[in-house]
């Protein structure tokens, strides 16, 4: 059952997609803005063109005829996947998942609102006016980002009325697509954040990755960790909400839910990606029998997966460019290559820029080993790989 599978976005976690589709023998055409994207690098086809364009979008899916086609980035014009969908074009995980959650807006409502959904309270503004409202119900400090966007760009932690204005500008600037809105959300004093790796299937159960710790700086995730600790009554009402919101959202693939998790307050929903979540790339380090790619690649193409199951623990610690380069080149692989129960992961991005993530880190150990040392050991090594 070799099918064309059209992978819209080519960064490091379509990279690895593309590489579990072609070991079941699937055909991948890799699909992004600029050329040579780390997942355009295995892909058997690469097109090029700005998926913002809804016309460019649907002369290439004309093109390429695809069987399947497999959002990996929000920049996309995802209202004209319905018309692929109706054209009998699978979409991954469904045309409805991928409009409601490139959208915070959407999605917050339909959580919150539709589905009652624990959330941080919230506010919408589309103006600098409607700002200065809106922070003046939900209070300080509170977190303002656009409503398409990812990897935390636009996404600011606001503690007085001074910050309004550069929070503004920052979320203005960092917003995907021509959306000019944000959210205003509580600031919830958490006491960790995981996500929940959900894996919904065609003909089969919706089945739930162990809870992954991960640490952002400015809504970017910066190291990851497999298993979080948890009790049994927050793993528990997370894995039904995120039954849930990912039963209402319909479609096979797996999701990032999300989550803070307070030992006062509970367990809040706060985003969902559907698709592999950068936090996950922790399952490169074996934590798992399958990887987070692994089981995406399963679910779009309907085979079995029979159980999911937490072999070790793992860390993974982001590698960021410190620099602008057209060029980048690397120092410090040695150290990392010559650590034990460690792997080091260079995406292949063409262009560097100052903050840009260029590669990771993974370790792992026993599940009976110190998470604490397993981490510090992970973000040392990453720490020490320089991009030149």
């Amino acid at each position: 059952m070799k099918k064309k599978i059209m992978l819209l976005g080519s960064g490091e976690l379509g990279k690895e997609f593309v590489i579990a589709c072609q070991r079941k023998g699937q055909y991948v055409v890799a699909c992004d803005s600029y050329q040579g994207a780390p997942a355009m690098q295995v892909a058997d086809e690469c097109r090029v063109f700005s998926m913002l364009d809804g016309d460019a979008l649907m002369k290439a899916v004309e093109e390429v005829k695809p069987d399947i086609i497999v959002p990996e980035i929000e920049a996309i014009r995802t209202e004209r996947l319905y018309d692929c969908e109706k054209q009998g074009i699978q979409v991954v995980p469904s045309a409805k998942a991928v409009n409601y959650t490139m959208n915070r807006k959407a999605i917050r409502e339909l959580a919150h609102t539709e589905l009652g959904l624990k959330t941080a309270n919230y506010k919408y503004a589309s103006t600098y006016e409607e700002l200065l409202e809106a922070t003046k119900i939900i209070g300080f400090p509170c977190i303002i980002k656009p409503l398409m966007s990812s990897s935390g760009h636009g996404q600011s932690k606001v503690d007085t009325p001074e910050e309004l204005p550069q929070a503004w500008e920052c979320a203005c600037g960092g917003a995907r697509g021509d959306l000019r809105e944000v959210i205003v959300e509580q600031f919830i004093p958490f006491d960790f954040e995981i996500t929940l790796l959900t894996v919904t299937q065609k003909n089969g159960p919706t089945l739930f990755c162990q809870p992954i710790g991960h640490v952002q700086k400015g809504g970017d995730y910066r190291e990851s960790f497999q298993p979080m600790a948890m009790t049994a009554e927050q793993l528990a009402e997370a894995q039904q909400m995120a039954a849930k919101v990912t039963e209402a959202l319909t479609g096979a693939g797996i999701w990032g839910v999300e989550f803070f998790v307070s030992n006062k307050e509970g367990v809040i929903f706060s985003e969902l990606s559907p698709r592999p979540h950068d936090t996950g790339m922790v399952t490169l380090a074996g934590t798992q029998n399958l990887s987070e790619f692994e089981l995406h690649c399963r679910a779009v193409l309907g085979l079995p997966i029979p159980e999911i199951t937490q072999e070790r623990q793992g860390t993974s610690a982001v590698i960021l460019s410190e620099v602008e380069s057209e060029n980048p080149q690397y120092e410090g692989m040695e150290e990392v290559c010559a650590a034990t129960q460690t792997y080091l992961r260079i995406f292949g991005k063409p262009v560097a820029h100052v903050g840009r993530r260029m590669g990771v880190v993974v370790c792992w150990d026993n599940l009976d080993a110190d998470q604490n040392q397993l981490r510090e050991k992970c973000k040392q090594l990453a720490s020490g790989v320089k991009v030149k």
